[in-house]
């Protein structure tokens, strides 16, 4: 090696194609390899990739080439999660066609991810859009279908007037759709379900076998399911009417001082029919906001009827309210409102001036003490509750559920908070639903599956968006079609899949392709389940439990082996930036932005820039780094040294300027000490070598657990012993061994390396170095000679020297000698392996 610095402009691109040319990482699942299928998060072709991205592929990709070296047949897959409504909107916005814009951005995107060099095997690429992908997914639907978890109903839904669609709750945020920003509505509408409630026993239990799975996720993935036991039971209303609720606290049923019904259940619209002002209410919880988080924090209102509700043990009368906090589709659609131990009935109570009754207290003698502003969730023994005094809660639970049940008046039961994953959506952009509407009303045969022959059903091209709404709702001529059974009239469903049907089974697609079918059960037997599966936090809850929800679901019908889809799961932190606006609020990207002194100046209009929080990268705020800027000035592996390091991988990275030309500096040095092999050279260095091979083993280990920082400075701790050791055998193998240890994180520089050492294969193929297990140990420790307390000199011993052997050892120093100056030695002590302190 004669160059004296590295040069990724050339480098980078060779080793790209020689990577590619060879089909180094194309993986062949035939292979007797034991198999190791690494996968992130396939991302959404919104045109351009940032820092944020770089993060999470180069750390699977360090993954998947590690893995490669160790021995395993690799399968690392790349595609696009195509469908959406951003599509559909930039049609609307660029008058351009979405399909047309998404093809364009993949193409952008991918030539962006290629260029970082990561080990995917494109081969196996596709996007979600791909009739041939989508296509496979309509006969998996009907196949759900035929085997009765899926089904048809009217449904009140979210309705985004904007955007035309409907809105799962997660969508809707403080009351308005995620993407548009306007006002939900409340509609009816037919809509297609997954009848995911079937599986939430098994999705709940399976939780407690993925113990490679963050705590967090799973403890989110619990509450979303919501699996709670409690009494169900009815109180008889001055209306006569019963009126079934169910609480997970009959225990406090003492303490009960209202009764409130969603807006929407019958007894509500039973009012509203008399009571022009219930109806005012109801239309006004409508407009509200529509998941269980935005309730519990939202101002608690209630409309109070005329109706009261009979306690079952007292016979005492309560007033029954409609309020915006009951959700219709939890449990009953009432509550039993128990203001002294629930924060929501506390804060309604207090509003509306209700009786609030301690009868759970931590200790009998506060029984009658004030309650200090708030509700009192916690444990203790019954009070003020007649014959359940002086229980504890569960006993209370148990002995309410068996009176109640005694009298016939209801039973205990088990409530779920899972509800069935509503999957219609009103645009364009998506998984045609295969399914054709033959109209009833003329006798016809009613909604009926399309012929799997004639699948897929292919998205029409010709469509405009000028008039808001569904485009495929008013398409001339593609929403009618004959009737499959009997010949009739009929039309096309013209409601397309929720785009995480997409992405709930993309990973069987990526391990088996065929034609004929959506997958090999056989081949993906082979791979599944993934065994590293990463990406954001934010997928947590939906994506991972409806992607676990399909795979169990083609489980039960026979279509595959496994159960789980992601064996071991890992949510990476995010890179962050600051964000920079102008005084008119406008965001600005980083490269629009200079520094003057401590201020920040908009380089082209001279404008003082606000200097924001440090958040996120998000297209929204502009303060994203694009990674082709820095591959150009750094290079590839310059980028991916700067996304491993510093940060634990689980924490967000804090972009910094000075950050990746430290990672540049450091590339530079490397490929220095690259140049430093002496094959003539001789001599050992045992420390040195110790310390390769302990490297060999830690990286290795930092790898597998996804610690790269840790990784990154266990290398970084080798290359400074290996720049400072003497020319020798020991420290050509230590930098041989920094050679391979980077190979995984920086490739274009380690096969640059590599072939300039003589090497004829690509590093990428080799075979992680392998450590002298008797090297692990240390036979050599470090021994500080203190003379009358005071460090004067370090020593190197044999590990359990003697005493004596000690003792002669730092004598013999020459700065103990000199401290010493001749003096009377009175007593020498001695801690074995760490310390000698000579008094005189």
């Amino acid at each position: 090696m004669t160059d004296t610095r590295f040069d990724p402009s050339s480098a980078d691109g060779r080793w790209q194609r020689a990577w590619e040319e060879a089909g180094t990482f194309t993986a062949d699942s035939s292979s007797p390899k034991p198999k190791s299928y690494i996968l992130e998060m396939f991302p959404y072709p919104s045109g351009r990739i940032h820092m944020g991205h770089v993060r999470n592929y180069t750390m699977g990709d360090v993954l998947a080439r590690y893995k490669k070296m160790r021995g395993f047949e690799v399968l690392h897959p790349m595609g696009w999660d195509a469908f959406g409504m951003p599509a559909e909107n930039a049609a609307m916005e660029k008058k351009v066609h979405p399909g047309g814009w998404t093809r364009s951005n993949i193409d952008a995107m991918k030539a962006q991810l290629k260029r970082i060099g990561f080990a995917l095997d494109w081969t196996r690429e596709f996007a979600t859009c791909d009739p041939e992908y989508y296509g496979h997914e309509q006969a998996l639907f009907i196949d759900m279908y035929e085997a009765g978890l899926v089904y048809r109903k009217s449904s009140e839904v979210n309705w985004d007037p904007v955007d035309m669609t409907v809105l799962a709750n997660e969508q809707v945020i403080d009351g308005k759709g995620w993407r548009s920003g306007a006002e939900v509505e409340k509609r009816k509408l037919d809509q297609w379900f997954l009848k995911i409630t079937d599986f939430a026993e098994e999705l709940l239990a399976g939780l407690g076998e993925l113990d490679q799975w963050p705590d967090k996720v799973r403890l989110m993935q619990e509450n979303w399911i919501g699996k709670s036991s409690g009494l169900e039971f009815s109180f008889d209303l001055s209306s006569g009417e019963k009126l079934p609720v169910y609480t997970t606290r009959p225990d406090t049923i003492f303490g009960a001082s209202f009764v409130a019904v969603a807006a929407d259940h019958p007894v509500a619209q039973g009012v509203a029919a008399q009571d022009p002002l219930a109806v005012r209410f109801i239309e006004e919880c409508k407009r509200g906001g529509t998941t269980a988080a935005e309730l519990e924090t939202a101002e608690k209102l209630g409309f109070r009827t005329d109706i009261t509700a009979t306690h079952p043990f007292t016979g005492e009368a309560m007033p029954l309210f409609i309020a915006n906090f009951v959700l219709m589709d939890y449990g009953t659609g009432a509550v039993m409102g128990v203001p002294g131990h629930d924060q929501r009935d506390f804060e309604f109570a207090t509003k509306y001036e209700l009786p609030i009754v301690r009868v759970v207290a931590s200790d009998v003698s506060q029984a009658d003490a004030p309650m200090a502003g708030e509700a009192e969730p916690g444990d203790g023994v019954i009070v003020n509750s007649d014959f359940l005094d002086g229980m504890s809660v569960e006993d209370a639970k148990a002995e309410v559920i068996k009176r109640i049940e005694a009298e016939g008046r209801g039973e205990g039961t088990t409530v779920w908070r899972l509800r069935d994953w509503g999957v219609s959506r009103q645009r364009y952009w998506g998984t045609p639903i295969p399914f054709i509407h033959c109209a009833q009303e003329n006798g016809g045969c009613g909604v009926v599956p399309v012929p799997k022959d004639q699948l897929p059903v292919v998205l029409p091209e010709d469509i405009d968006f000028e008039t808001p709404g569904n485009p495929l709702e008013r398409h001339p001529t593609w929403k009618y079609v004959d009737c499959p059974e009997c010949g009739g009239k009929a039309r096309r469903e013209t409601d397309t899949l929720d785009t995480f049907a997409d992405s709930s089974w993309y990973f069987l697609r990526f391990a088996s392709q065929p034609d004929n079918a959506p997958f090999d059960p056989e081949e993906v037997a082979a791979w599944l389940p993934v065994d590293q599966y990463i990406g954001g936090i934010e997928h947590a809850i939906l994506h991972l439990l409806y992607a676990r929800f399909w795979t169990r679901a083609l489980e039960r019908i026979g279509k595959l082996e496994v159960k789980e889809p992601f064996a071991a799961l890992f949510t990476q932190g995010m890179v962050t930036h600051e964000t920079y606006s102008l005084g008119d609020g406008s965001w600005l990207s980083p490269n629009e932005v200079r520094k003057d002194g401590e201020d920040y100046v908009h380089i082209e209009s001279g404008a003082p820039v606000t200097a924001g929080r440090v958040v996120k990268m998000s297209k929204s705020k502009k303060n994203v780094v694009d990674p082709d800027n820095i591959i150009n000035t750094y290079g590839a592996d310059a980028a991916r040294w700067f996304m491993l390091s510093d940060s634990p991988p689980e924490r967000d990275l804090p972009w910094s300027e000075s950050g990746i030309e430290g990672c540049w500096r450091f590339v530079q040095r490397l490929w220095r000490l690259f140049d430093q092999v002496d094959p003539s050279a001789t001599g050992e260095d045992k420390a040195l070598a110790r310390k390769a091979h302990q490297a060999i083993v830690a990286v290795a280990e930092d790898i597998e657990a996804l610690s790269f920082n840790k990784a990154v400075a266990r290398i970084y701790e080798l290359t400074s012993a290996a720049e400072k050791a003497e020319p020798g055998e020991s420290r050509n193998f230590a930098i041989r061994t920094v050679l391979h240890l980077i190979a995984p994180m920086m490739p274009h520089l380690a096969e640059e390396a590599h072939a300039k050492l003589g090497q004829d294969t690509l590093i990428a193929n080799a075979a992680w170095p392998e450590h002298d297990p008797a090297m692990l140990v240390e036979d050599e420790v470090t021994i500080a000679v203190q003379h009358m307390g005071k460090l004067r000199d370090t020593v190197t011993a044999p590990k359990g020297a003697s005493k004596e052997d000690l003792e002669a050892l730092a004598l013999a120093s020459e700065n103990v000698q000199r401290s010493i100056d001749g003096a009377d030695i009175r007593k020498v002590i001695v801690v074995p392996d760490r310390l000698v302190n000579i008094v005189t």
